[in-house]
């Protein structure tokens, strides 16, 4: 049934051998040379994605960073703002208060000068009706200047007792 034919042995070792050899040299140098490249390639891409996610955490916590300074310089922006409003409204407030100082002063000068114009006239008159008064009652022949004198003197008494 089964024959062992030597010479069939010898040929599909030599063929086996032969087929060997050619693949050897034309198959499986590329075929080691792609799975190489393959593997250099994932090992590359292996590499790259460890960076780019340790350059992603490195953005992350410079963008946290860069976060919490334009938070600590909005704060701080706000501040300055509410100082310098503080500050605007202490200056505008005594502005205005000063100037209502120099208006009330302005306005008791102007009440005053009033005041002394009116007394200066009214002691004019006084003068006029005293010297009225004193030449009918003396019917004498004074002069008028020498009226006057007599009668600003009589009022200067007047206004020394009455405490002007």
């Amino acid at each position: 049934m089964l024959e062992i034919n030597s010479g069939l042995i010898l040929w599909t070792i030599l063929t086996f051998v032969i087929v060997l050899i050619i693949l050897r040299k034309a198959a499986w140098k590329p075929l080691l040379g792609a799975l190489a490249a393959r593997e250099e390639s994932i090992r590359a891409s292996l590499r790259e994605a460890a960076d780019a996610r340790a350059q992603a955490a490195r953005l992350l916590e410079e963008n946290k960073r860069q976060l919490a300074q334009a938070e600590e310089q909005s704060r701080r922006i706000i501040m300055e703002g509410r100082d310098m409003g503080d500050r605007l409204k202490g200056e505008i407030l005594e502005k205005a208060n000063a100037t209502t100082r120099v208006m009330i002063e302005q306005a008791k000068e102007e009440i005053r000068r009033e005041k002394d114009a009116a007394l200066t006239q009214l002691r004019s008159e006084a003068t006029d009706l005293v010297i009225a008064a004193a030449g009918k009652i003396l019917d004498a022949n004074l002069d008028t200047p020498k009226q006057r004198q007599l009668a600003d003197a009589a009022i200067r008494e007047i206004a020394g007792t009455t405490g002007r």
